[in-house]
């Protein structure tokens, strides 16, 4: 079982090479990143966007470009297309926004004749976190990509989180519904669909880990709090997983691990044929490897 970030590295030099594509990659951020995972044997590495910045950047930052498979496309969306074409044809196995814009990467995804969502798939988004305060990996989600998630939705998070839980070696992993509080209130559709997804992991509805909700956030992840709200089970105080009722209290907490916490994390795009890494210019390189990491692991 993996118990550290770092601890991914080792699980992918000693398997199979996966090929990243990352699309518009003419940025330093996004081809530093790629060529530091090929150092460390974590996957091989594709390139696609306009040859002659790549080479402009690697030779400025001493990187060898030849290790790496540049496909010219200069222009964003086209690239960003061409990125998502080719892992569609078997030419890679996760994907990696470049300079391109959020949005267009994500409309390459999404697009329903030429993208990489299978009919009635939900795109969603997984973090991983090493916190210095918590005694294991947090797996949450959704911060980013769902802002208010129906049931339904709540529903592909979880199995998310349970399945990136698995692939981090955890045999069956605890997963706890966030609200604000333990008691099912009709005025708090947090805990109504928290108590309903709970309801249905009981049924085998939703399988391979223990799933309890609502629980609030002491609960889920510290054991005294548990104690003294007589709160038992196999989920309270030791949460592997965690699912957010909506975006903004998913995306505090993210920041909250990093900024105040110290912690680290990797994050992907989970929901499509492949995983994808959505990085940011202000994610630091452990951050960006992480997540490259994260997502080779994940990967078909």
């Amino acid at each position: 079982m993996i118990t550290k970030l770092d601890q991914m590295f080792e699980v992918l030099k000693s398997s199979k090479k996966k090929r990243l594509v990352a699309a518009y990659a003419n940025d330093e951020h996004t081809i530093s990143a790629v060529n530091m995972a090929i150092d460390m044997g974590l996957i091989d590495g594709t390139l696609v966007g306009d040859e002659k910045e790549i080479l402009k950047v690697c030779s400025a930052h001493g990187i060898d470009a030849s290790r790496m498979t540049i496909v010219h496309e200069p222009d964003e969306m086209k690239a960003t297309v061409k990125a998502v074409e080719l892992i569609n044809s078997g030419e890679g196995n996760l994907l990696m926004k470049g300079l391109v814009s959020t949005d267009k990467y994500m409309r390459a995804i999404l697009d329903k004749e030429k993208g990489l969502m299978n009919k009635g798939a939900v795109l969603s988004h997984v973090t991983v976190m090493e916190n210095p305060f918590y005694h294991k990996l947090l797996i949450v989600g959704d911060v980013a990509i769902l802002p208010a998630p129906e049931l339904s939705e709540k529903v592909a998070i979880t199995n998310y989180l349970i399945k990136t839980a698995q692939a981090l070696g955890i045999e069956k992993p605890k997963v706890a519904l966030i609200a604000a509080s333990e008691q099912v209130s009709a005025k708090m559709i947090a805990s109504v669909d928290a108590a309903l997804i709970s309801k249905m992991a009981d049924r085998g509805q939703i399988k391979g880990a223990w799933v309890d909700g609502p629980l609030a956030l002491d609960v889920a992840i510290d054991k005294e709090s548990a104690e003294i709200k007589k709160i038992g089970g196999m989920v309270a105080g030791d949460a592997d997983c965690l699912v957010f009722p909506n975006i903004e209290s998913g995306n505090v907490f993210y920041k909250t691990n990093t900024k105040l916490a110290g912690g680290e994390q990797g994050a992907f795009v989970v929901g499509a044929r492949v995983p994808a890494v959505l990085s940011s210019r202000g994610d630091s390189t452990k951050t960006k490897l992480y997540s490259i990491a994260l997502a080779a692991l994940t990967a078909p």
